[in-house]
This record gives C-alpha cells, structure tokens and sequence, in this order.
C-alpha cells in the first residue's frame, strides 16, 4: 500500500497492519497514533525509535506466538504469511541441517526459556544456524538485546515490504 493509503485508514484497520509487523500494543498504539507521515522514511523512523523503547515483557509477549525458526509458520493471518516469506530462503536445507537447528532450537529455549529469533530473511539456513550456535554463547542480558534487536529488524522489514 501507499504511505498515503496507510495514513488514511481507520485506527482499527491501521492498528491490524502494524500489529502484523510485531505485536507490542503500546508499539503499535505509537505508530498508529503518529500518523500521518506522509513519507514512508518519517514512518520507518517512527517505528524505529519507538521499538527502540520496547521492554524485555513486551518482547516477550511478542514472542509467544512466534514461530521456531526453521519450522513452516502456520496460519493465515499476515504475520503467519510473514514469517513463511522470511522463512523461504533458510527452508531449503538438507537433513542434516534441519536436524541441527532443532536440536539448536531445543538447547536455546532451554537455556534462554524463549523461542530463537533471527531476521531469517536473506540468510541461508546454514548462516541461520551459524547464528544460533553464536547466540547460545551469550549471556542472559545480551541475548535479551539481540533478541529486541532481531524482533524489530523483522518489525522494519515487514513495515517495508508493506507501505511504500
């Protein structure tokens, strides 16, 4: 859509769109509230400085319904067909690969008790992986940051493939 078609819809309407980007209501209650724009810079800006204030729960909570990487999103909903085009270019791997991010998947959500987010888009699934293992490395408060940074790099990049 248009920045000008997103700025003109209902809050109802805008606040769906936003939500699919990543779902942080106070986020989304910001962005929304912002408008209009009028250029998609001044939106992505926006956004961008908003997310930066995004609280360990909020990030949390977002990812609650987030798929495991390397596993094909379910739903119909725009955030699931998200994640499946983000997914795309890490889904083609062979056995072994897809064997080693489930066990990688398991060994993060047991010692960060969350599901491994990674902006999956433009990365191959052994680039995916790479950043799984160097991320398991991390402690508690770093990968608590990483984890905000990767949710609104997807954020970003779902906004942009969104309203031009």
């Amino acid at each position: 859509m248009e920045i000008t078609e997103f700025d003109a819809l209902d809050d109802g309407a805008a606040r769906a769109v936003v939500a699919a980007w990543a779902p942080v209501p106070r986020w989304v209650s910001a962005v929304v509230a912002g408008r209009p724009y009028g250029a998609v810079s001044a939106l992505a800006e926006a956004a961008d400085a908003a997310a930066r204030t995004w609280t360990d729960d909020e990030v949390a909570a977002a990812l609650a319904d987030h798929p495991r990487i390397g596993e094909r999103p379910t739903g119909t909903d725009a955030a699931a067909r998200a994640a499946r085009t983000e997914q795309a270019a890490s889904a083609d791997r062979d056995d072994a690969t897809t064997a080693a991010l489930r066990t990688g998947n398991a060994a993060y959500e047991e010692r960060f008790g969350r599901v491994f987010l990674v902006r999956a888009a433009g990365r191959t699934a052994p680039e995916v992986l790479a950043e799984l293992d160097r991320r398991l490395g991390n402690d508690d408060v770093t990968e608590r940051a990483e984890v905000a940074d990767a949710l609104r790099d997807i954020a970003l990049l779902r906004l942009g493939r969104t309203v031009a």
